[in-house]
């Protein structure tokens, strides 16, 4: 297994340890050991998501594992995130967000099957990236909402809570927007792929008819 690969079973591997953490099984829970400890072993599982796609180009070792694992493991991650926090800070978690965004996720999966077996990819837009970052904040921000409601540093009050809550919804409008840009995007590229057959059928049509003898 090369190193690209490598790095993207290590974030599967994290997945089970965050859920694990955000359990009372967990020994720290003082101080908010716990959600700091989850949140950063979600930051560093997010930073492999990028990391193992770059070293894959850079080191030139894309393999059919690597494309099948890199976004099975990114789907998991962000549905095992969310999901865990409907159950760890339901007063900011809401099901019927965490139901959008996960059912989006799943939607644009779809779409990329389908256009993968059509002949053409759909490529991640900048609102996608958008997306996946705002991810990121809205699932650790609502990690340090579970411990505290604000952070006071001398005159500067961070209202961690309000910070999740805004975080989340924002994350609902950017995955909402890019999944309609993805369904346009994948529409017009389908409708033209549909509109090249029936073009070179009815060429073919004609070639096959004028090739055919006229009886004189």
């Amino acid at each position: 297994m090369n190193l690209p690969n490598s790095i993207t079973m290590s974030r599967i591997v994290m997945i089970p340890l965050l859920l694990w953490i955000l359990t009372p099984h967990f020994p720290w829970h003082a101080y908010g050991a716990q959600e700091i400890t989850a949140s950063v072993l979600f930051v560093l599982a997010s930073i492999t998501d990028g990391l193992d796609g770059y070293l894959a180009r850079k080191r030139k070792q894309i393999t059919t594992m690597g494309m099948l694992l890199d976004p099975l493991a990114d789907k998991i991650m962000v549905t095992s995130a969310f999901v865990a926090l409907v159950a760890y800070n339901n007063d900011v978690v809401r099901v019927w967000i965490v139901v959008v965004i996960i059912g989006r996720e799943f939607l644009i999966s779809g779409l990329r099957s389908i256009a993968s077996s059509e002949g053409f990819t759909i490529e991640a837009s900048d609102l996608g990236k958008l997306k996946t970052v705002t991810q990121i904040v809205s699932v650790v921000s609502a990690l340090l909402a579970h411990h505290w409601y604000e952070w006071h540093f001398g005159f500067l009050i961070v209202p961690v809570k309000w910070i999740a809550v805004a975080a989340l919804y924002f994350t609902l409008l950017v995955s909402t927007i890019s999944a309609i840009d993805y369904f346009v995007g994948f529409w017009k590229k389908i409708d033209h792929a549909s509109k090249d057959s029936r073009k070179k059928s009815f060429v073919l049509s004609r070639n096959k008819k004028a090739s055919v003898p006229s009886g004189n």
